[in-house]
């Protein structure tokens, strides 16, 4: 199951808006006869392309997959059906596919007659699939938060400079993280006070990536206050700009939704945002708004993961990294339970799942 869970980490930002699966076949006697993996959206299952691998040496066998094998016909036929005609004699899955399409494969082979085991190495298994794992159950995206802050936790001095508080490495990490995820989202007040491009860039994605990605640009933006000239808007990657139901229009080139604004407050309805961007099939989410939008989209328990960049640096001052989280005590904290810690150059990468998602999806960027 180890070396499927890996097979999968090979597809990573490769399969929205599918999931990553690896699957590992072995022959009667135990010996692994045939793997693979789910490389595209459209592509092979994992299963197929391990079972075609391993032709008749799967027969009487054993197939070990991160995923309950599909038992659902789309742009490819139900895995199931592929297991059932190789004539395997076990199956052995990490988690159970919570898809109402796709669902169900364990329940058709044992019916069959396959013996079914489900369960082995599900923590792992869904670290790795976390993004697709909560799209799935959710019917919203799986959202990162990301920042980079000093080891005080700010994110700008007290002039609002802020580039660059980490280093090259670190910086380069972050666009290896965009390169992952479906949408990179930030709020009008960071696109006012930064202009950013919100984009990929910095490294050869063909390094990391089969496929370069561009990531759909998304400005939270209830009152239509994007400037027509910010960088975020121009064609280097599509954007999409939601901005509240009784908002201006806006005077862009680019798409714009129309959304709800949040009960009691001038900015949009988050949950109503992330519904929007899972109808559009987006499966994960890049959450690099500045310190009022991330603290918002914490006290709504939206976000699934934290991946901060902290340099070693003392400011003592200046912009604290989030605000307005929706803490007043100490019992009232975001507890979170740390995943990775990884050296950068002279900074750290900090990967930690909330709690809210412990148990249920929870992933590493590494």
């Amino acid at each position: 199951m180890r070396q499927a869970i890996a097979l999968a980490v090979r597809a990573l930002g490769e399969t929205s808006p599918n999931p990553v699966v690896g699957c590992v076949v072995l022959d009667p006697a135990g010996r692994t006869v045939g793997e693979g993996f789910h490389a595209f959206a459209g592509g092979p299952h994992a299963e197929i392309v391990a079972l075609e691998q391993a032709g008749d040496r799967a027969r009487g066998g054993t197939v070990v997959v991160t995923l309950e094998p599909c038992d659902h016909r789309g742009r490819t036929g139900p895995c199931s059906e592929a297991v059932l005609a190789a004539g395997v004699r076990r199956v052995v899955y990490a988690v159970a596919d919570p898809s109402e399409r796709a669902g169900g494969g364990g329940r058709r082979l044992a019916g069959a007659g396959v013996e079914v085991e489900s369960g082995l190495l599900a923590d792992e298994a869904e670290r790795v699939n976390a993004e697709w794992l909560t799209y799935a159950r959710l019917r919203r995206p799986h959202v990162t938060w990301k920042f980079a802050a000093t080891l005080d936790g700010r994110s700008a001095a007290a002039d609002g400079t802020s580039q660059w508080i980490t280093g090259p490495a670190a910086r380069e990490d972050v666009h290896r993280l965009r390169a992952r995820c479906d949408a990179i989202l930030a709020g009008s007040g960071t696109v006012l006070a930064d202009d950013p491009r919100l984009t990929v860039r910095g490294f050869d994605p063909h390094d990391h990536l089969r496929t370069h990605r561009r990531p759909l640009r998304v400005v939270a933006d209830g009152r239509a206050r994007t400037p027509p000239g910010s960088r975020v808007l121009d064609d280097a990657a599509p954007t999409l700009v939601a901005i509240a139901e009784d908002a201006p229009a806006l005077e862009s080139r680019t798409a714009v939704v129309r959304l709800p604004r949040a009960a009691g407050g001038s900015g949009l309805d988050l949950s109503a945002l992330l519904a929007e961007l899972g109808e559009r099939e987006i499966v994960s989410v890049l959450l690099e708004g500045g310190p009022t939008l991330a603290g918002s989209f914490l006290a709504e328990g939206l976000v699934d993961r934290v991946v901060a960049y902290l340099a070693p640096t003392l400011l003592g001052a200046g912009t604290a990294a989030l605000a307005g989280a929706g803490v007043a005590t100490l019992a009232e904290a975001h507890h979170l339970r740390i995943e990775d810690i990884t050296t950068l150059g002279p900074d750290l990468r900090i990967t930690a799942a909330t709690r809210r998602s412990e148990g249920r999806s929870s992933c590493s960027p590494a």
